[in-house]
């Protein structure tokens, strides 16, 4: 699950509020070992989703660096890439 975390910090564009949302989404799932929280968890898990969310929003905003901003085209052309050199598959 944690495969699905994507880097968002030091992007042009910055990072999404729906993007920080799916990160948050995938690190309270991989916590929790839930793929989907019964409904007697939802609560506790949305919360936690929530919660998650507002502290990597802030990461991201407190965070600095010299290098410059990296283009998001350029670094999925690279994941596909390495996805294709991995599984041997055409890169699209």
């Amino acid at each position: 699950m944690c495969r699905n975390i994507k880097t968002l910090f030091n992007f042009e564009p910055p990072a999404t509020d729906a993007e920080v949302r799916a990160a948050a989404v995938q690190f309270v799932r991989k916590l929790s070992g839930f793929q989907k929280p019964s409904k007697a968890n939802q609560a506790s898990f949305d919360r936690a989703v929530d919660e998650v969310g507002v502290v990597a929003t802030r990461l991201l905003a407190s965070l600095v660096t010299a290098a410059p901003a990296r283009a998001r085209e350029i670094e999925a052309a690279k994941a596909s890439e390495r996805t294709a050199k991995r599984f041997g598959t055409a890169a699209s």
